[in-house]
């Protein structure tokens, strides 16, 4: 509603510009901003692995077959079941399936199973003994022989059912008297179960 001049009591001066209110209609703007969820789709939450890739089946880098034709263990001695990462003289990633039918189990101990820790710093000698064996090699031509272990751990049980998985890592090699230093650990899923400063003696092919 428009208010005029009339609206002032005689003898006041209006300007009608100044004394008209005009009536502003007040209408929404449309935003121009876009709703982020608009604007870009929310990733997408990752999806859950499958069992299949959850469990200790890696893609081997080398079986059991390509073990035995480097290292010279046999039943009942052979404590590496596959290999996933290996860099000749380097460091070697591998693994050991503790299983009920274990042949030690039935000793050790009869009420309670439990991997011996002695065969835990040797199977982690065995992977060392792959990081240093050259796989062109058959069993025979190489060999390697324990020196030394220091500072071993034993944090936690390893029982069947278990995968033992290892790394042995190359600290310091002389290669004039053929004698390796590595640094070896295993872990149960997160957890580190065993550590170890291992030295190994290679042998000379006969």
């Amino acid at each position: 509603m428009a208010l005029s001049a009339r609206t002032f009591k005689s003898g006041q001066a209006c300007n009608r510009k100044t004394a008209v209110i005009k009536r502003i209609t007040v209408r929404p703007v449309r935003s121009t901003t876009v709703d982020n969820a608009e604007a870009a789709p929310a990733a997408e939450a990752p999806k859950p692995l499958s069992v299949e890739k959850t469990g200790p089946n890696f893609k081997p880098l080398r079986d059991v077959m390509q073990i035995m034709q480097i290292l010279p263990h046999r039943y009942p001695f052979l404590l590496v079941d596959r290999v996933v990462e290996w860099e000749k003289e380097k460091y070697a990633v591998g693994y050991k399936c503790i299983t009920i039918n274990d042949n030690f189990f039935p000793g050790h101990f009869p009420e309670r199973a439990i991997m011996p820790g002695v065969l835990q710093v040797e199977a982690m000698a065995q992977l060392a003994g792959i990081v240093m064996l050259d796989p062109e090699d058959t069993a025979g031509k190489g060999l390697f022989f324990f020196a030394g272990i220091e500072n071993c751990r034993f944090r936690k049980p390893v029982v069947p059912g278990d995968v033992l998985m290892m790394r042995a890592e190359v600290t310091k090699y002389n290669k004039r008297f053929g004698m390796v230093k590595v640094a070896a650990t295993g872990h149960v899923g997160e957890d580190l179960v065993v550590e170890a400063e291992l030295t190994l003696a290679m042998g000379k092919p006969r």
